[in-house]
């Protein structure tokens, strides 16, 4: 454990941004499983509605720095070419 008030604080302040950071990513993964089991039941309007809100906590997800802007479009991508196969 660290000793100077600056490390200690310092320490605090990265296990709350740990924590936040967890779980913006968590609601981030539970977004995009929501959009690929609407895929599997054949949905597709409900799966283009959630694919949007999807996309909004990928790209805020990146915009934080939690993932990298390569891993969000990608994210991106696979899930729109999932749903326009779908409506296809």
């Amino acid at each position: 454990m660290a000793n100077i008030k600056s490390a200690i604080k310092r320490v605090d302040t990265n296990n709350k941004k740990r924590v936040n950071n967890q779980a913006q990513k968590s609601e981030m993964r539970s977004q995009i499983k929501r959009v690929e089991k609407l895929i599997e039941a054949n949905d597709v309007e409900n799966a283009k509605a959630a694919l949007q809100s999807t996309t909004k906590h990928i790209d805020k997800a990146v915009q934080k720095g939690i993932i990298h802007k390569n891993n969000g479009d990608r994210q991106k991508s696979r899930l729109a070419n999932k749903v326009n196969n779908l409506s296809a």
